[in-house]
């Protein structure tokens, strides 16, 4: 049996849903989770998901972000966290045999306007993402070094962790419409002010500053309920004058595909893929270039409700991570609660729709 959903219910919830699901245009925390520098990119794969690409309600939104993840990693991915803490200096031969484990639990508080008035026949929305949270990293193993004759072995381990503040990510998007099709560019970045210690193996701060911009696509019908979107980007990392090291440029590109089942619930796929694509600057001599990759897949649901005058909507995706290089991986989720501006309603009575079976 197939009952169509109502198409002029779904197009108005989806100009709210849209909101809920791309907002989470964030710079990531400074946790071993996504790598360049010591296993730290600025980038966060999982940004973007379903609906990516679709309009929003013009006015202010909010949306509120908890995100974990467990990740490790192992030998010249584990070594790049205690190369960076300074454990060992360059003129150095490394035989490594390292373990990192990482975890993090962060809030993130995203305020975004939508604009009702046109920019290039598209819709502008800006905002402004900070984050909060703990992270912890342990680091255990056999560390071997030589120089010329002399040799030494160091077995053990060493962790810390730290509650504190971010940076803050401004970001900017423009979309277009048309149909079942739907376009988007943006513009984001780190502003670095948030809790960071070289010589610290956990911070929430990445110590840099980064640009990063791309642009999306999302094939959404709102009388089958099919939705399909794909956003790509690239970023450039500036200098850490801290540690003289530079990040190289690296690409990602999130998705997600999901089915309407009512006006109101949705479930589908989310998945990231990562690539570095050029080589990291003043980085240890074993490590190389120090490029890094990641792969992921996993589910999600939507869910949306009123709140008084406003739309709620929730969703909760999560990701399990694969083909890693260079950067530690494991799995993350993310529950997402935002509060949009509630779509008006027509005042033209609908034209009744016939249910097929």
């Amino acid at each position: 049996m197939t009952r169509k959903i109502s198409e002029r219910k779904i197009s108005r919830l989806v100009l709210l849903a849209g909101f809920g699901l791309a907002v989470t245009m964030f710079g990531s925390a400074s946790v071993p989770a996504y790598a360049d520098e010591s296993g730290v990119s600025y980038w966060l794969p999982g940004r973007f998901s379903s609906l990516a690409a679709t309009p929003q309600v013009p006015g202010w939104s909010m949306a509120e972000v908890y995100y974990h993840t467990s990740v490790s990693a192992f030998g010249a991915a584990a070594a790049a966290r205690e190369i960076q803490i300074g454990r060992f200096p360059v003129a150095v031969n490394a035989n490594l045999n390292l373990h990192l484990n990482a975890q993090a639990d962060l809030v993130l508080l995203n305020p975004t306007y939508t604009f009702a008035t046109p920019v290039l026949g598209g819709q502008l929305a800006i905002g402004m993402t900070g984050i909060f949270g703990r992270a912890s990293t342990s680091l255990d193993g056999t560390l071997t070094t030589a120089i010329g004759p002399l040799v030494t072995t160091r077995t053990g381990s060493i962790s810390d962790s730290l509650a504190s503040v971010g940076d803050l990510y401004p970001q900017a998007t423009l979309k277009w419409n048309a149909g079942v099709h739907n376009f988007m560019t943006y513009v984001t970045g780190d502003i670095p002010v948030g809790a960071y210690d070289s010589s610290r193996l956990s911070n929430l701060g990445i110590g840099h500053g980064a640009i990063d911009g791309g642009g999306g696509y999302t094939y959404f019908n709102p009388a089958t309920g099919h939705e399909f979107s794909a956003v790509g980007g690239l970023t450039y990392n500036f200098k850490n004058q801290d540690t003289q090291y530079q990040n190289g440029v690296d690409f990602h590109v999130d998705w997600g595909a999901s089915q309407f089942l009512s006006k109101q619930v949705f479930v589908g796929l989310v998945g990231y893929a990562y690539q570095q694509i050029t080589d990291d600057s003043g980085q240890h001599p074993i490590l190389g270039g120090f490029r890094s990759r990641v792969l992921a897949i996993g589910p999600q649901i939507g869910y949306l409700f009123p709140v008084g005058d406003m739309q709620g909507y929730l969703n909760l995706k999560g990701y399990g991570e694969f083909a890693a290089e260079n950067r530690p991986a494991g799995w993350n989720t993310w529950l997402t609660f935002s509060i949009s501006p509630m779509a008006p309603v027509s005042t033209v009575a609908p034209t009744r729709r016939m249910v097929t079976k």
